[in-house]
């Protein structure tokens, strides 16, 4: 073997390994936003905490319930504004301000259905999430055409969304649902093509790769929770 194929091998190798290092405190910074909001949906379901602040006494939904439904998308929209702007420190203690916040908004699932029906729907969404990941990770084909069309119909689904809390149809919601399903896994496909790209760039600095893994995670726990709460929808309470 000559001295320019060890090059190769080496090279190879050296990717290998910082795509292996990327995707490890991707999926770490992941795990640790679910857990995170897991253990937060549970507590403030479970001390009716969630239900004292979230609703009045006639059963509406009370000023703090819509501070809570939307103060996750004006912290992650801060995040996603300002990663290149602040410290590497800072921009985690968003991150998990950014999950127990989530985890607070998800407390009304313990209220509605059963731990098995959350418990299956977990695992589901688990399974689903980790098939999609490996097929982008895998394929050849280029997804970025594919990405940027799933991410204009995940607006429009997040803009009927918030309209049909007013309106009350439930077609509508089915329909949001049904095509929840193709465009979370799609986008997590799509994502994970993505993120497998920027962990083999060899011009990405140390402070900025650290950025793109907690980026990265925050991207795939976004999926997997969207993913999860479609899903959840055709699960018997």
């Amino acid at each position: 073997m000559s001295y320019n194929n060890y090059e190769v091998l080496d090279s190879e190798h050296s990717i290998a390994e910082q795509t292996r290092s990327f995707f490890a405190n991707v999926y770490r910074y992941m795990f640790l936003a679910l857990a995170v909001s897991g253990v937060t949906a549970f507590v403030s379901a479970d001390t009716g905490w969630y239900i004292d602040v979230a609703f009045t006494s006639q059963g509406t939904m009370a000023p703090m319930g819509w501070v809570i439904m939307f103060a996750p998308l004006a912290v992650v929209i801060f995040l996603q504004s300002r990663i290149n702007k602040i410290s590497f420190g800072s921009a985690m203690g968003i991150y998990i301000l950014y999950s127990v916040l989530i985890g607070i908004s998800l407390s009304f699932i313990f209220l509605i259905y059963s731990m098995g029906s959350i418990a299956l729907t977990f695992f589901i969404t688990a399974g689903t999430f980790g098939a999609m990941a490996l097929i982008g990770y895998t394929t050849k084909v280029d997804l970025s055409k594919m990405g940027s069309l799933l991410y204009m119909l995940f607006i429009g689904m997040f803009i009927a969304s918030i309209a049909n809390i007013w309106i009350g149809s439930g077609t509508m919601g089915w329909v949001i649902s049904f095509l929840g399903l193709f465009v979370f896994t799609g986008l997590t496909a799509w994502e994970m093509q993505r993120l497998k790209k920027v962990a083999q760039d060899p011009n990405i600095t140390a402070e900025i790769k650290q950025k793109q893994e907690l980026m990265g995670g925050l991207m795939l726990y976004i999926l997997f929770i969207n993913l999860f709460l479609t899903i959840l929808r055709f699960v018997d309470r």
